[in-house]
Order: structure tokens, then sequence, then C-alpha cells
């Protein structure tokens, strides 16, 4: 007979946004609990709410199977005193036991069955560490520093075994069949079962599944905006944090001044979403409306308080933001670059005003216009502007604002408004090239200064956020189709090299789907040029399927092990009088033609023609090795036969490296 089980951690409001991963690792753990101290079951659901974390399972054993166990005694060779002493410390007659074959001889050895522990004393061992082992960013004492540490302080513990409490206590707290409802309608404390938890937190309020409050959210905006001729703005990162700070959500619609939008949209945004948490609403043509939609953590707002609260609140935020905007304009961007030297970069590094002089010498190397070199200087002018430090979210695009209303060429404020893309997975890059060459060398003075005083993320450890620009400057060199050296942009630091390679192999192999084989081969022909890498790669995905491909790939690891084991990587010339047998002749010919003609392919950047000619030695290269013995035993001979194999690999190995494909 199998058996449900509930766990629910009653807790302190936790962070909306270490919910989810909090969940996984939940999850995760529980179903290797279970399998570890084989229990059956599996985990059917985990949810939570900003002040609850719970977990389903089903099918759970009601005690453990019994086992067998296997005790080594002491070996057949040892007297019978130490016989009879085994037996007697396990309570068993000597004739209980058996002799084994073992790797270190024959053994005596005592088998015996032992009976499962009930399940249910399992889970109270087990449970309380857990729950303190779910990993957070930050935990807290809430006893004594002698206490357990977790998120936030645990109130309330709810943990059934079918209906059978799991007896165990963390910090006090017993776990029980109590529960807590919404914090201001619901009862404070009630009993559940798991059959009816759900129904019984929904009773007090309490929607204790994500989707459920999502679908209360997004149904109660639909109703707010039918008939209006207004939509919802989108934003899924909102939606998902609203959903982890409500137990019951309901929308309300608000509204402002019509006199506030003649701010810019990007800033009446910021603060309706970062600030308030609130929806911005749109007209039919794209344009902000003067409404705003709010989620409130409770059913409804019949009296329109909770409304006009926020409306009041909105309304000090946007006269704020109007102050700021209105105040800053008496002191253009150019006339801030002096004041970035009072802002510190990095106490190492030195200032703002450091760092944006180097970003001018970066977009000067790569070839940046004027106008760009303008961007890169006053790229960072807006940290000293009341706006940004009121609304740090909006760096960058209130520099790039503020630019163009200052009279700053369109290149310019479009480059600064630009250039901290991209800043997640799915941002795209800068629109410009100004723009690109400003997010370069922004992202890469960031990168060369860190590591060059040993700032190098470890772990889960980015505080500078060097992963995001490596993999920034990936996209925007690939996306943007910019051929400029990688190497010479990196330096000689060899631990940022390392560093930004792996970057590149993430974003081609995670990002773009291609397989691992594919970009090592890729790669280790060179990474200098990434968007000839990506032209390289697509070559070799479009070559793949073809007969000859994998069989002369194979061929090649053939070659390179040969090369290994001799220790010959010279690509020296081939002696032609040196080769005596008809095959190698005839590899040393077709090698001599297809060079020429994979040369001219590659210069012209026909990288797909130039594998299939590679391909089209495949006969060539396997009559060689079927009838000529590369490691003769005449120097001489050997020599000449290794000096084709590595001009062969050499020549045929700067598109891809055709011994890092694998094959079956």
């Amino acid at each position: 007979m199998t058996k449900p089980f509930l766990l629910e951690i009653g807790t302190e409001e936790i962070p909306d946004w270490m919910i989810p991963p909090a969940l996984e690792d939940m999850r995760r753990r529980f179903e290797a609990l279970l399998a570890e101290h084989r229990l059956g079951g599996q985990v059917s659901w985990v949810d939570a709410t900003p002040r609850r974390l719970v977990l389903r399972a089903d099918g759970l054993l009601a005690r453990q199977p019994t086992r067998t166990e296997e005790i080594l005694g002491p070996p057949e060779s040892a007297g019978e005193p130490a016989v009879e002493g085994f037996a007697r410390k396990w309570g068993v007659r000597r004739e209980a036991l058996r002799i084994v074959e073992t790797p270190k001889g024959r053994y005596y050895c005592l088998r015996r069955k032992v009976p499962g522990e009930r399940t249910v004393d399992v889970l109270a061992r087990v449970l309380p560490g857990f729950i303190l082992d779910i990993p957070w960013p930050k935990t807290m004492y809430w006893t004594t520093k002698q206490g357990p540490r977790f998120i936030r302080p645990i109130r309330w513990l709810v943990a059934l075994l079918g209906n059978q409490v799991v007896p165990f206590e963390i910090a006090g707290v017993r776990a029980g069949r109590r529960t807590s409802g919404h914090r201001r309608l619901g009862k404070r404390w009630f009993s559940v079962t798991i059959d009816t938890y759900e129904q019984r937190l929904r009773d007090n309020f309490v929607y204790v599944r994500a989707e459920e409050r999502r679908r209360l959210i997004e149904d109660g905006i639909r109703r707010l905006l039918d008939g209006t001729g207004f939509q919802v703005k989108p934003d899924e990162r909102l939606m998902q944090m609203l959903v982890y700070l409500t137990e019951c959500p309901a929308p309300v619609m608000g509204t402002f001044s019509e006199e506030y939008l003649a701010l810019p949209q990007e800033v009446l945004v910021t603060v309706m979403r970062h600030h308030q948490h609130y929806f911005s609403v749109l007209r039919s043509d794209g344009s902000l409306a003067p409404r705003f939609i709010a989620v409130m953590n409770i059913p409804d707002d019949p009296a329109g308080l909770v409304c006009s609260g926020n409306e009041r609140v909105l309304r000090a935020r946007f006269n704020d933001a109007r102050f700021f905007w209105e105040v800053d304009q008496h002191k253009k961007l150019a006339e801030r670059v002096d004041d970035l030297a009072f802002i510190t970069f990095h106490a190492q590094l030195g200032s703002y005003l450091d760092k944006v002089r180097r970003m001018v010498r970066i977009v000067q190397e790569l070839g940046g216009s004027e106008l760009a070199q303008r961007a890169a200087l006053l790229s960072k002018c807006d940290l000293t502007t009341e706006m940004v430090k009121e609304f740090p979210e909006l760096q960058g695009i209130v520099g790039g604002l503020y630019a163009r209303v200052q009279g700053e060429p369109e290149e310019v404020a479009q480059a600064i408004y630009e250039h901290y893309r991209p800043e997640g997975m799915d941002e795209p890059i800068p629109s410009t090239l100004e723009g690109r060459l400003v997010a370069l060398a922004d992202k890469i003075d960031t990168l060369r200064e860190c590591f060059r005083i040993g700032l190098v993320p470890s772990g889960s450890k980015d505080p500078f956020a060097l992963r995001r620009a490596a993999y920034g400057v990936v996209r925007i060199l690939v996306e943007g189709e910019l051929s400029y050296p990688l190497g010479q942009l990196l330096g000689d630091n060899e631990a940022l090299r390392e560093f930004m390679l792996d970057r590149v192999r993430y974003y081609l192999r995670d990002v773009r789907g291609f397989p691992y084989d594919e970009v090592n081969a890729v790669l280790a022909a060179g990474w200098d040029d990434l968007p000839d890498v990506l032209r390289r790669l697509e070559a070799v995905r479009s070559v793949r399927p073809t007969q000859d491909f994998e069989p002369i790939a194979a061929s090649f690891k053939r070659v390179k092990n040969i090369l290994r084991q001799a220790n010959f990587w010279d690509a020296r010339a081939v002696q032609p009088e040196l080769l005596v047998a008809a095959e190698e002749q005839a590899l040393y010919e077709a090698f001599v033609n297809v060079r020429e003609q994979v040369a001219q392919l590659r210069d012209r950047r026909q990288y797909e023609q130039a594998l299939l000619r590679i391909a089209s030695l495949r006969t060539t290269v396997d009559q060689f090795f079927d009838r000529v013995l590369v490691m003769a035993p005449e120097k001489e001979l050997r020599d000449n036969r290794l000096a084709l194999l590595a001009n062969l690999y050499r020549e045929f190995s700067s598109i891809a490296d055709f011994s890092e494909i694998a094959t079956g």
C-alpha cells in the first residue's frame, strides 16, 4: 500500500526571485532522497507563495523493503576462535556463516535479512536536514547564533504521510497538520489533510498554485481592459514577480494625468515597473496611455481605496522624475565629463573618467568614427545626473535621452542609449555601428581591467557580471558581423582568453545549437574572427551529412594520432623523389591539386565547397593507409611520409580540425 506525502514550510515573506530556484532544488533533492532511502514514489508537484514552500509526493511505501545484508568476517585461514568470535558478535551460530570469494581471497560471511524502517521514521529523521539545506543566496538566524539558518524565520511546518503527522522539529517549531491562511483575510491557524489542503487554503484566501495566481492576474487584466481600446504592455518578468509577491492577487486599473506623458516613455515605464511594480498600459498605436495596472494581494477593492492610494503614490514618483529631468537639463552631458573623476569605477581601477578614456582608446583601436568616440566619452556621464541617482535602472537610457534633447548627433545619442546592450539573453544588440563599438569598448575594458587585477569569476560568484560582459562581446561580434581580431582586443592575458573561449563555446553550443564536436573542430582552427567562425560552422553542418565527410574525419584522427605518437609536427617540404609507393605518390598529387583549390575557396570564404574538396580525398587517403607503412624502418622514407601527413593535416585544418569530429 502506498501513501501520499505533503510538506509545507511556513515562513515570513521570501523574496520573489529566490523562490523558483528553491522549488527546483526541493524537487531534485527530494527525488534523490526517496531513491537513496528506498521509499518509492515520486514528487508530483512543488509550488510556493511568499509565505510558504510546498512539496507534494505520491506513491510512497509505508516502510522500506526488507534488504539482504552481507557482513564480511575473518578470512578462511583465520583460526577457529576468530570465526566463533565473529559469530558471537552478530548473535548467530557458527553454522550460519558461509565462505565467499572476494578480490582478497576467501572470507567468512554472514548474510542476513534487515527489515525496512517505517517511512514515517525515515522522513522524521531526514526532513530537518532536507529543509535547512535548501540553498539560498543569503540566510539568517532568528533564534540564536547557534540556531539554524534559513532564508526567513520558519513559523510553521506541515508534514503529512497519508493521515499521519511526520514528527520532527526545527528551531522549536514542531511539524503538524496546522497551516495559516492569508495574513489579513484568512484564519491564522487551521488544520488540513492532504486531500483538503488546497481547498482549505483557497477558503482562507490563499491560492497555493503559482499558475492559478497567474491566471487570476491575467483574467483580471483582461476584464479591466475589455472595451477600453487599451492593451497591457507585456512584461513576463514583472508577471512572475507579482505571482510570487501575492497569495490572493487581483488587478486594479488606475489613472494619472496626461501632463506626465510629456516625460519620455522610458522614464514613466521605469517608475511604474521597477519602483511600483505596475504594468504600463498602451494605446492601440503603441504609445503610453495615462493608465496603469497594479496587483493587490486582496480579492477586491470595492471602495477604490487601494486604487486611489496607488494613484497618489505614483503621482509623487512622477513629480520626482519630472523635477530630476528639469534640473538635469541645466548641465549638459559634455559638461559632466570631468565630474566622472569623482565617481569610482573600482578602487584599483580608478574613476569612471579613467574608464571612459580607456573606452575611447578602444573605439579608436576598432577604427570607430569621431561620432563613436564622442559617444564613448559621454556614455557614463548620466551617472552624475539626479535622474540616474534616483532611478539607477535608467543608466545609459537617460544618457541617450539627454544627449538627444541637448543637441548631440543622433548617432551619438542612440549609441549612448543602447551601449549597455545586450543585458539579457533575449535583449537585442545595439542597433547601430556606433552603439556596437561603444558597447564592445565598455565590456572589453571591464574584462581586461578586472582580469588584470585578478577579479576572475569563480563558481557562482561574479560580482562584476563578467560572464554577461563576455557573452555580450560574443553576441555583438557575431550578430553584428564585426570581424575584429578578438585575440588582439583581449591582450595577452591567458586567463581572460580561456574565459572568453568558454563563452564562445557556450554561445555556439547552447544558444545557436551546434553540436559540441563541430564547435570544437571549428574553434581548433582558430576563433579570432567570430563571424567567420559562424560561417565555418554552418559549412561543417551543411557538409557533414555527405558520404565522405565522416570517413575523412576518421582518417584525420588517424593522421593526428600517428603524428602525436611520432612527435612529428614539422610540416617540412615533401621530397617527391622519396615517394616510392604508388599510393603515396597518388596522395601527394591529390594533396597538391586539392590544396590549391581549397586555398582559393577559403580566401573567398566558400567554406562548404572547400570542405567538399577536402572530403573528396577520402578514397586516396584510405588507399594510402591500406598499402603504405608510414613508420618505415628507413628514416628518410619514414620522415618523408610523416611530412606528407603533417602537411595534409596542417593545410586542411584551417577551416575545421576534422580530427575533432565524433565518428561512429
